[in-house]
């Protein structure tokens, strides 16, 4: 990672989780590559909107987090797969919240989305 001027205050909890899945695509990326998509072509097909700069660039945070690690193989063409470690892996409960919130508000946007286990899946209206 490149040094900053200013250094980033990350003295709580949320500011450390958000230097690390905050972006545009790092929460898809980590889903995505969690649901077996492990090669830079998949990605970029999944998240089109994305540049290849971009899904480089965060997925290169990734792994200097030790969120995400790349294989390269030795074979001609080059090939490279991403793949969590476990450090990623302790993420997905969080990446999945951050989905089924999302999902349920896009089903119904008038209705507060409910995370509770006993109640996955209900709607409180407001």
């Amino acid at each position: 990672m490149q040094e900053r001027k200013i250094p980033k205050d990350l003295d709580c909890g949320m500011g450390m989780i958000m230097e690390i899945i905050g972006g545009k695509w790092k929460p898809c990326l980590i889903y995505n590559i969690s649901q077996g998509h492990n090669r830079p072509g998949q990605l970029q097909k999944l998240n089109p909107k994305a540049s290849r700069r971009v899904l480089y660039q965060q997925l290169k945070e990734l792994e200097d987090y030790g969120i995400i690690e790349r294989i390269v193989y030795p074979v001609a063409p080059p090939k490279v797969e991403y793949f969590l470690t476990g450090l990623g892996n302790s993420l997905l409960p969080v990446i999945n919240a951050m989905d089924n919130w999302g999902t349920q508000y896009l089903d119904n946007p008038g209705i507060t989305p409910v995370l509770n286990s006993e109640l996955h899946g209900t709607f409180v209206k407001e």
